[in-house]
């Protein structure tokens, strides 16, 4: 196959331009920071009621996140066997991206502690917009670009995400640092909570810019099949026919499972580590969150190049074994340890990029040819959200469990070990069939 021509590259990278700003703003900078100021007491306890239960305000946060990646993994399998069925991923991506950032915009309605429904209810709705939508966009991958351009495809959507995500989040700042010009002071909400509206706002605009530009799907099913439920069911049966076969796919996404565990979770868990645990100030945090960003960039095209020289497994395993080394790091860094946790969060930055962008173009080329795309990504997706509820609710037990994040950071090496040794074998793997 021949890869698409820019104009549907580009389109396709817009998607990452577009949604990139949930996974900054309210993902990893001002609604984590926000969320965990107004859920403290007055009197400095962390403990906060949800329908009838107390919870660690930070623990109740990674709760929810896990509740939004079980729902995720449950339905994708199904809505994208349909959508490769009836040929409209369009349709379904458009509907995620739609619902994600209504999700967004609900929050600026999300001011105190009396409104805690609302606020986790949005903030999960979001979180399922957003996941479920990368479901179908993950899947245009294959369709538009040839096996070996797919790395430097990916790479160029990740590239766009990181800086359309750092224009928003500079925007954000202003209000942010300088409330009174909407209005606010420094002991308002109005100046955060107009950020959350703004991501809603963003995400679906140039959401529908990026849908205008990618082809439409071809559908695979058959006219005469009218039972969707059924026909989804069966395209899944068939996909997972194929990978128990294909084994070296079958061995990375084992591995994928586990490493992405560990990436996903410091990812969703950092903002809060670095509030409540290390006690650095949130100015501090926010430039260290935009540091990550920037880096990314050069991470995502840097590894793409390496893959280039060193193949796929053998740089993603350079990473994994990066990753182990910066949970050690986290772990130890000193309490209000800012310049320790500015070089920690550049490293982070560059292989963050790095591993995804990569883990992502190595699933679409160890696949087989087929036009069941979509069905094929919902299992890298149903693989990476089963990892994210796994790693957020270990992550939010053990904090319970021994009152310390820091303890839940030094188990994270655990899933990367176990993603390493996968990596390892999916590459001896590869290196025997091609001898």
């Amino acid at each position: 196959m021949q890869t698409a021509s820019k104009k549907v590259i580009n389109g396709w990278a817009m998607y990452d331009w577009a949604n990139s700003v949930y996974n900054l703003v309210i993902t990893s900078t001002i609604f984590p920071a926000y969320y965990e100021a107004i859920t403290k007491s007055e009197d400095g306890s962390n403990e906060i009621s949800f329908l009838g239960r107390h919870y660690v305000n930070t623990a109740l946060y990674n709760y929810a996140l896990g509740v939004a990646f079980i729902v995720v993994a449950i339905i994708s399998p199904l809505l994208s066997s349909v959508a490769d069925y009836k040929g409209n991923k369009k349709s379904f991506m458009n509907f995620f991206l739609t619902m994600g950032s209504i999700g967004c915009a609900l929050l600026f309605f999300f001011e105190d502690k009396n409104h805690l429904l609302l606020g986790i209810g949005a903030m999960v709705v979001a979180c399922i917009g957003f996941w479920g939508s990368l479901v179908f966009y993950n899947s245009f991958l294959p369709e538009i670009a040839a096996p070996q351009d797919r790395d430097r495809v990916s790479a160029k959507g990740f590239a766009m995400g990181y800086i359309g995500s750092v224009i928003l989040q500079i925007i954000c700042f202003v209000f942010v640092f300088v409330p009174s010009l909407i209005g606010g002071d420094a002991e308002s909400t109005i100046q955060y909570r107009i950020c959350f509206l703004l991501v809603g706002i963003w995400w679906w605009g140039f959401g529908q810019f990026s849908l205008s530009r990618l082809p439409n799907s071809t559908p695979v099913g058959y006219p005469n099949q009218n039972n969707l439920l059924t026909n989804g069911y069966k395209e899944l049966a068939k996909v997972w026919r194929q990978l128990i076969h294909l084994s070296v796919l079958k061995r990375f996404l084992f591995s994928f499972f586990f490493y992405n565990m560990g990436v996903q979770t410091v990812m969703l868990a950092a903002t809060l580590y670095g509030t409540k645990e290390l006690q650095i100030p949130t100015t501090n945090l926010i430039i260290s969150i935009l540091i990550i960003q920037i880096i990314a960039i050069p991470g995502a095209i840097g590894t793409s190049a390496l893959s280039e020289r060193w193949g796929n497994f053998k740089t993603l395993i350079v990473c994994v074994m990066v990753w182990i080394l910066l949970c050690i790091g986290g772990y130890l860094l000193p309490t209000k340890g800012i310049n320790e946790f500015y070089l920690l969060a550049s490293v982070v930055g560059f292989v963050m990029g790095g591993i995804q962008t990569l883990s992502r173009s190595t699933y679409s080329k160890l696949m087989p040819e087929t036009h069941d795309n979509t069905s094929f990504f919902s299992f890298y997706d149903v693989t990476e959200k089963i990892a994210i509820v796994i790693g957020m609710f270990s992550f939010g037990y053990i904090t319970e469990l021994t009152g310390s994040q820091r303890n839940s950071v030094l188990a994270l090496i655990v899933f990367f070990v176990i993603g390493l040794v996968g990596l390892l074998m999916a590459q001896y793997k590869q290196n025997k069939i091609l001898e």
